[in-house]
């Protein structure tokens, strides 16, 4: 069902739309196809997961978590290839019980542009500036 062409995008202004219409319907393929090779998700605060890892943390979490996002680009900073992205996200889903669960937070993310033109993560933080800790919560290390 997948189609990258349409998933991925040269123009940065489109990315945020691009991503979530590729989240929202459960297309593992089109999400993963919106990373590079070596980019890493944060999706569990203080655990980071890259490469193979990371796409099949994806894959899984659409399958199983059955996810809808809302998200805004609150700031863009655009620098050649590379920009930073300052997303505020809502989510629905459902948690590891299969009850409904409500997730949201400031994301900082990091794109960068390759060769082909297309947008694609590298640094994929959704809970950036709003991790579910206080500050002598967070994990160490």
């Amino acid at each position: 069902m997948s189609d990258s062409q349409y998933t991925l995008v040269a123009d940065i202004e489109k990315h945020q739309e691009a991503f979530g219409i590729a989240f929202n319907s459960g297309d593992a393929e089109a999400v993963n196809a919106m990373y590079t090779d070596d980019a890493v998700g944060m999706w569990d605060p203080g655990f980071p997961v890259y490469g193979e890892d990371r796409r099949v943390y994806v894959t899984e979490f659409l399958a199983k978590r059955k996810p809808s996002v809302e998200a805004t680009v609150r700031q863009q900073l655009v620098v050649g290839d590379t920009a930073m992205l300052i997303v505020e996200w809502q989510m629905e889903a459902l948690d590891e019980n299969g009850e409904p669960e409500h997730l949201e937070g400031v994301a900082i993310d990091v794109l960068r542009q390759g060769e082909d033109g297309y947008w694609r993560y590298v640094v994929d933080n959704p809970f950036g500036v709003s991790g579910p800790w206080d500050a002598e919560d967070a994990p160490q290390g």
